[in-house]
This record gives C-alpha cells, structure tokens and sequence, in this order.
C-alpha cells in the first residue's frame, strides 16, 4: 500500500482512545483524504475529550461496539496500542487480508529522518522528554512523540530531522513486521509489568528488546548498566553498546557517577559534565544519565548537556510536588503503576514520615518486597479499592505491618491522609498498581488526587 497516498481508501481507526494518539491519526488520515471511520469499545459519552477535539472532520463513528463488516470491506485498519493482538476483530481482518498498522509503524516507513527510540517498564516518558530538551537546548530541530500521548504522524510533513519516540511493549510489537528499529534505542529499566496482557515475563522480555534487534552496526544501544536485566541486553545487541550508571564505571561508551559528579567516558576520552549538587532535580537521576548519554552519542556539546539537565524539571505525575499545607507535602506519583516504581518513589523520602496513598487493579503482580518497603518506611498506608488491594493487604500482614486503612473515593483517602500528617510528613500518591477500575486512567487518578489535595 501506498501510504502516502491514502485519497479515498477506506481506513478504520480502531479505538479512539483519551490520551490524543488516536486524535491526531485521525487528523492526519482526513489531510491525506481518506475516508475514516472511528471505531471504540467506550462511550460518545466517555469519548467526549477527544470527539470534540474532531470536530468539524469528515469523521464517521460507530462507538461502544465493533462491529465485524467494518473489518472485511476497510482497505486499512490503524489499532490504537492498547488494542491486543489477539481480538477477535484483528483475526476477521487478517482472514480479509486488511493490512494492519499503527501510527507509529506508519511513522517509521515514512519518516526519512533519524529516529531516537526509548523504552523502559519505568522512566521511559521522563528520559523522553529530557533528550527532547538536550537537543532542543543545543539548537537542533527535533519533536517528541509516541507512547508520551503525540503521534508522530502530526510532523511528517514538516521536515523534522530528528524524532525522540517514547515506545511502549506494545508499539514495539506493532513494528516488529517491519523489521526496523531506531538508529539510537534506550532501555531504562525492566520490571515485571502487564502480566495482565503478557503470558508471562518472558514474552514481555521479548517484546522490550524488539528496540535493538534489526539495530546495524553503526547503532547505538544504550542501557542501564544497574539493572541486570537490561545490562544483559547488550548480548543480543549488533549495534554498539553505552552503558549508564549511578555507580563508577571503568568502561569504555558509559555515562557514570564518581566523586558526586556525572563523567562520561567516550571514544577514549573522560569528561566532567556535571555535579550533582548543581541538578535541581536529584529524583530523577537514573533518567537523566540516560539522557545524557543519548548527547554524547549524539556529539552534542557538554554545555548543551549541562544546560539542560541543571533547569530539568519533572514531567507532570511523576515525583510532582502538588502543595506544601502546614509543613506537609503532597505528592503525584500516578504513574507508578507497579511495585518497583513506587518501591522507587519511597525511596526518596524520610523514612517513617510518609503516608502512602495505594492500592488498585492488579496486573497479576507480586507485592511481596512492596509490602517489606512500607513496612520500613511508611508512618502509614491508605488503600483505594481495587483488585490488587486485597493482595497488598495479604503481604502487609504476612510482615507484620498493620498501620494501613481504606478508602472508598480519592477524596476519602486525602481527607484520611490529612487527618493523619503532622509537619514534617509527606503524603504520597505512588499506588503500584493500574487505575482501571475505579478510575478512567491515571490521568484520571491523578486529577482527582489534585482535586482533593486543592480543596484543603
């Protein structure tokens, strides 16, 4: 198929979605003159977002249902990321031999740029953003897309010479037909994750290093030297490898800490680049020598570099400080939708003055060390209702800890929380868990815990 030329083709974009992704492919698709049909398993209602940011667009809607004929006449379907592999409405297409794309596999066959590709179970979104930055700081025209909610196709005709993609399990998978992957890949970390979707962690595994597997030679690889399963990566890599790390490292193509201070080691040369105590943002240190170590592949200059890690803030719903109200700190930490990412969060706060908002839907996930965390440094635990709620429950008295207590509603729990802190506290949202269920996303989760934290 010619996909630049999509005058008149009937195009099907599967699930809409809240996040913007599946806004701007149908915004691209109707400048190309396509005929689009939007289809989604939610309401107009629960859709309202994002069908008024459509407005006005030669735009047809069949929603809160699939239906099958619009998956054997269509001559291309576009499935948003969330959408599994295995729906029974992805199979009619395949047996009617309906190419199925996505944004960012569209994005991949035209692009004629340089492609900067990140992937993690955590940190990938604020790495993202902060290689983003380092280019821009340094004068480069680059744009930033993905799984961050921006589909990449918006700037294909602009010219863009460089493209910083966040890339989920998921977006890997869709572009595995294509037998390409980014001219730079990053892998953060790796945790059990969406086991809920995955038939078990080794087929997640798999997934993840989709980034690095057509890589050539000239590549770059760029991986998290402290996490043993990613550090593993590099065997599997025919692209060179650079590693990062919070530790001294000896090797050649590494970003390290030594002496308080961020050095890189490059092509035989060790630099300073930075000191910690000049970084305003310590919390996301594992994320920032990442990104740094995409501007010394890059060539970009140190002070570049510098420049734009010293002013890094953090992206919204990660560590975000919401207010300070009588001595007490509110923090967003949504995103932390599994153990190890709010197990991280703790880690950043004193130990026996945090109050932590938890609990949620379970991606089939062991809450075994989580619970051995708060245990150790929580003053005290607020539960939200959620399948994986009863099972944190269960692991916090297989340790003994009992100083947790439940809430129906986000306001509920801030009230709760509030009644609790006393100066000096910290109330941290950093569930561990995913939000379906008793929220629309952790977009959502989020907005109600500002909401509530607001309202004191």
């Amino acid at each position: 198929m010619d996909f630049q030329n999509l005058k008149n083709k009937k195009v099907v974009v599967m699930g809409l979605g809240l996040l913007g992704g599946g806004v701007e492919t149908a915004k691209w698709l109707v400048k190309k003159g396509a005929r689009v049909l939007v289809t989604d398993l939610k309401t107009k209602n629960q859709l309202k977002k994002s069908l008024n940011d459509l407005k006005g667009l030669s735009v047809k809607y069949i929603l809160g249902r699939h239906r099958e004929e619009d998956f054997k006449k269509a001559d291309l379907i576009i499935k948003n990321p969330g959408v599994p592999k295995e729906s029974k409405f992805l199979k009619i297409a395949r047996k009617n031999k309906i190419p199925i794309e996505t944004d960012i596999s569209i994005f991949f066959r035209l692009f004629k740029g340089k492609i900067i590709g990140v992937t993690g179970t955590k940190g990938k979104s604020t790495t993202t953003f902060l290689i983003y930055q380092l280019f821009k700081k340094a004068g480069q025209k680059v744009f930033l897309g993905g799984n961050i909610g921006q589909s990449p196709l918006s700037y294909l005709d602009q010219n863009y010479p460089l493209a910083v993609l966040e890339l989920s399990s998921w977006q890997l998978e869709d572009l595995a037909h294509l037998k390409r992957s980014p001219a730079v890949a990053v892998v953060t970390t790796i945790f059990q994750d969406h086991l809920d979707r995955y038939k078990n962690f080794q087929e997640y595994l798999r997934a993840k290093k989709l980034i690095l597997k057509w890589q050539k030679k000239n590549d770059f690889v760029i991986l998290n030297y402290d996490n043993p399963l990613v550090r593993r990566f590099a065997t599997e890599a025919k692209s060179q490898v650079f590693y990062f790390s919070k530790k001294f490292l000896k090797n050649n193509n590494s970003v390290f800490i030594k002496n308080q201070k961020i050095f890189t080691r490059f092509q035989g040369r060790e630099k300073k680049i930075i000191a910690l105590k000049e970084i305003k943002n310590n919390c996301n240190l594992e994320n920032i020598l990442a990104a740094v170590s995409v501007g010394i592949v890059a060539n970009l200059s140190l002070r570049a570099i510098k420049m734009a890690v010293k002013n890094f803030k953090s992206l919204a719903n990660r560590l975000e400080l919401i207010r300070k109200v009588e001595g007490v700190k509110y923090y967003n930490d949504t995103t932390a939708t599994i153990p190890e990412a709010a197990i991280n969060a703790l880690n950043n706060f004193p130990t026996g003055r945090i109050i932590l908002i938890s609990g949620g839907a379970d991606k089939k996930l062991n809450f075994k060390k989580f619970a051995q965390e708060i245990k150790k440094r929580c003053k005290k635990v607020i539960l939200l209702p959620g399948t994986a709620t009863p099972k944190i429950k269960k692991e916090l008295l297989m340790v003994g800890y009992k100083l947790f207590i439940e809430a129906k509603t986000m306001k509920e729990a801030v009230g709760k929380a509030k009644k609790i802190a006393e100066k000096g506290d910290v109330v941290l949202l950093s569930p561990g868990c995913a939000s379906f269920g008793l929220f629309q996303n952790i977009y959502d989760r989020a907005k109600k815990f500002i909401q509530a934290v607001e309202k004191i």
